[in-house]
């Protein structure tokens, strides 16, 4: 297998990521500058492979319309999709759940890059432990999930719960979402990590991506068992 890349001076392209990998391209898009990210996206665009851009702000987007490249925005969870085949669907699905409505912004990312990936998603949000009763309510429409990503700020909790109700794998990611004594995601990130539920993997703060990566890294484990 050839590892394809494109050096571009202040950018080195992975060109054959998904060969590799099994997942296409992504673009981590803070810290370019506006000329940067047009020429990376470019080269993709060129080649005619679909790319997904994260932590992409509105501006950069605008920018990127403006330069003629057919690109999609979707400012909640800023991510930037350049057009482009659509991966092939995998095989099950992914719950993405929160805790409250002010997780959904890093839940968004998390689903939309699994989509991009060719999960299935279903959302499930504001389901957190201070009412109890409305995760136990779609707890079953959850249970029907291949992997469950459970985002969740303040102490955490909601991983731990989730974990403790479904026979698949949970990826908790906490968030910045909290008062102050949350350190900023600090707060939740340790509580997931000291989960008392067993099996129950973490990411880092904010990390929606990195969920979505290991979940759509376990629905390809079950297309590679059934080629």
């Amino acid at each position: 297998m050839a590892d394809e890349m494109k050096n571009l001076g202040f950018a080195r392209l992975d060109m054959s990521r998904e060969e590799r990998t099994g997942l296409p391209e992504t673009i981590y898009c803070p810290g370019k500058t506006i000329e940067q990210l047009i020429g990376i996206l470019r080269v993709f665009s060129e080649k005619g492979t679909a790319v997904l851009g994260t932590r992409c702000t509105s501006e950069q987007a605008d920018a990127a319309k403006a330069a003629g490249l057919s690109v999609t925005y979707d400012a909640l969870s800023r991510t930037l999709r350049l057009d482009g085949p659509a991966p092939a669907e995998l095989p099950g699905s992914v719950a993405v759940c929160t805790g409250g409505t002010a997780d959904i912004p890093v839940a968004e990312e998390a689903a939309r890059t699994a989509e991009y990936f060719g999960a299935p998603v279903e959302r499930f949000y504001d389901v957190g432990v201070a009412g109890l009763h409305r995760l136990i309510r779609c707890v079953d429409d959850i249970r029907r999930a291949h992997v469950v990503i459970a985002v969740a700020g303040m102490e955490g909790a909601l991983g731990s719960v989730v974990a403790g109700l479904v026979k698949t794998p949970v990826i908790a990611v906490p968030t910045s979402v909290g008062y102050g004594a949350s350190f900023n995601g600090l707060s939740p990130l340790l509580s997931m990590l000291n989960s008392c539920a067993e099996g129950l993997s973490v990411v880092n703060i904010d990390n929606g991506f990195g969920a979505a990566v290991q979940a759509c890294r376990i629905l390809n484990l079950i297309r590679n068992h059934h080629e």
